[in-house]
């Protein structure tokens, strides 16, 4: 080892602490020694180490090992990642076991042999070493998935006449399964939403299939049912077992008045009409990628200037309050879009929003995407 390997040592008795410290120093680590929980701490906050070599039991309990124990979980959140191993005279099978499920990852009973000390010492640090270069890889690979994942949802709202809209993609653990897509045909509008069944990279990598799909399905005169179909036997052909996707598609015409659409097992969208009256789209058929052979089904609805649709995912509406099981529900989502009926699109998404964190004090545990499109 070199000089730039450190170790914090940590007991209450001086001869252990001079023993260690020639044993250590001898093997050529860095090592720094205090006599405290407390030193433990305030050193830690301080500095970063390789390792911590930690005594159960100090002046306030010699024999029961509580204060290192209770020591433990403080490491662990101030340094995930560093290995501890703990060593005691009054040491048991117990407090080994205690102190593994704490955070622990090996136990030395006093007295220690020299040799396999530095044994686990070297082991620990070497494989701690080797899960924080594996842990930069994994974040190096994850945020290039996230960039990927991003580039592949629009780049820019379109501009079509008549139709105004606003959009929020929020996953919630860097990458996700949410996506959205919008498609401009003439004076028409397209919009795709969806929700692979899962989280993380999986989801992520599923989502990227589907989207795909959409965007090759969704022609100017495609009907929402059939790209609904199409996207479905395809998605049969590479959904891993046990997956699943919801999904729907509407097209807006702003000329002829009216939207088509299909709902594949989705989140129902929310209509808002200009009157004060409200609908959800819930026509469709089943969620995608579980039978290749299903069919779907398509509505026509007649819409106005004033009203305003909404696309989400669960991740809006199941959110829920901290340490309660109420969600936020459609019932809040349809209220509020009620009361600002009258926004922009920006302006409604905002709200919201807003109101969604206030619910959930800013806590999503899905990912969670919103499309507001207002017709003027």
């Amino acid at each position: 080892m070199t000089d730039s390997t450190r170790i914090l040592v940590a007991d209450d008795q001086a001869d252990v602490l001079e023993a260690l410290r020639w044993l250590l120093s001898s093997e050529g680590y860095d090592a720094q020694f205090v006599n405290t929980t407390h030193a433990v701490v305030e050193r830690l906050q301080a500095d970063r180490f390789d390792l911590l070599l930690m005594d159960l039991n100090y002046s306030r309990d010699t024999t029961s090992g509580r204060e290192g124990l209770d020591l433990i979980p403080r490491v662990r959140k101030l340094d995930s990642g560093l290995p501890i191993v703990v060593m005691t005279g009054w040491g048991s099978i117990d407090m080994a076991v205690e102190a593994m499920r704490l955070g622990a990852r090996s136990f030395v009973q006093k007295p220690w042999d020299d040799v396999t000390l530095l044994e686990i010492v070297k082991r620990e640090i070497g494989d701690a070493r080797a899960a924080r270069r594996r842990d930069r890889q994994v974040e190096r690979e994850f945020e290039e998935a996230r960039l990927i994942q991003r580039g592949l949802l629009p780049r820019a709202i379109p501009e079509v006449a008549g139709i105004d809209i606003a959009v929020s993609w929020q996953p919630a653990d860097g990458v996700g399964g949410d996506c959205f897509d919008t498609m401009v045909f003439g004076r028409a509008l397209g919009v795709s939403v969806a929700d692979i069944a899962g989280k993380g990279l999986p989801a992520a990598l599923l989502m990227s299939n589907l989207q795909a799909a959409v965007r090759a399905f969704a022609l100017d005169a495609a009907q929402p049912a059939a790209i609904c179909t199409s996207v479905n036997r395809l998605l049969c052909r590479n959904m891993a077992a046990g997956r699943f996707a919801t999904f729907c598609y509407a097209r807006i015409d702003i000329e002829a008045r009216r939207v088509v659409y299909a709902n594949a097992g989705h989140n129902p969208p929310v209509l808002v009409r200009a009157n004060g009256s409200s609908d959800t789209f819930t026509t469709g058929g089943m969620v995608l990628g579980v039978f290749p052979e299903s069919t779907y089904s398509q509505t026509e609805v007649i819409v106005g200037p004033g009203d305003r649709l909404i696309f989400y995912t669960d991740g809006i509406t199941e959110g829920r309050r901290p340490g309660e099981d109420d969600e936020y529900g459609v019932e809040r989502l349809t209220a509020l879009a009620l009361s600002r009926r009258r926004d922009s699109a920006e302006a409604l998404k905002t709200a919201i929003l807003d109101d969604v964190n206030r619910f959930t004090n800013g806590h999503f545990e899905d990912d969670a995407t919103l499309i507001v499109v207002a017709l003027t």
